[in-house]
């Protein structure tokens, strides 16, 4: 019996020191993604894509465009789209499904796009598509794409 005692006070105290994990909100953290992305939307409408795809990049952040071209880092995101191609290009987009890690420091969506912009001879050009992103928790509690 003495043992038992001593087992279960043994267990006790192990129990006690055990850390505890947070709790994740993930439907709060869902409504933060939503919320980031049509935040970065109106970014890119109001400031153009360089400044737009800039500001909600990580540093290390990746986008894959034309021919599978991978542009690494927010600087060359930002050189990328400072190409007088797309001066007079715009996107919108919605995200049609969030998932969240467990951990709730990463986060995905992907939903459609529609891109718009002029040919040589000024005509219209619209393409729509799906696009799918990657988020990444900041240090300061913001959310950053590491891919687009």
């Amino acid at each position: 019996m003495k043992n038992s005692i001593k087992l279960a006070l043994f267990l006790l105290t192990l129990y006690s020191c055990t850390p505890k994990t947070e709790t994740v909100n993930l439907t709060y953290i869902k409504l933060q993604i939503v919320k980031t992305e049509k935040d970065f939307e109106k970014a890119v409408a109001e400031k153009g894509l360089a400044e737009g795809f800039y500001q909600f990049a990580d540093s290390n952040a990746v986008i894959k465009r034309e021919h599978d071209t991978l542009i690494i880092g927010k600087n060359n995101i930002k050189n990328y789209y400072l190409n007088p191609k797309f001066q007079n290009a715009t996107v919108t987009w919605s995200p049609d499904a969030v998932t969240i890690s467990d951990a709730g420091d990463m986060a995905s969506t992907y939903g459609k796009y529609v891109w718009t912009s002029k040919d040589v001879k000024g005509k219209e050009q619209v393409s729509k598509g799906v696009f799918h992103t990657v988020w990444k928790k900041q240090k300061d509690g913001s959310w950053k794409y590491i891919w687009d």
